[in-house]
């Protein structure tokens, strides 16, 4: 399998980080690059339980999605 394919796939592999925006509330996500461009999201409180994948195209239409307050 190719390593790029290999990273998008085991999310293990990839960095996660927390938002600078998260306080200490403990409702926080981490966010976390695949090789592919897509990104995994974990729960920050359980980092131990399944990381979910979203493609590039997935990320995008979420991120102009919160930049145009369609989740306010």
């Amino acid at each position: 399998m190719d390593n790029d394919v290999r990273d998008a796939l085991e999310p293990e592999r990839v960095v996660f980080r927390k938002s600078s925006y998260s306080g200490e509330n403990g409702q926080c996500v981490e966010v976390g690059e695949a090789a592919d461009g897509g990104r995994w999201l974990r729960d920050s409180k359980d980092p131990s339980k399944p990381a979910h994948y979203f493609t590039a195209g997935e990320w995008d239409a979420f991120i102009r999605g919160v930049k145009n307050g369609e989740f306010d």
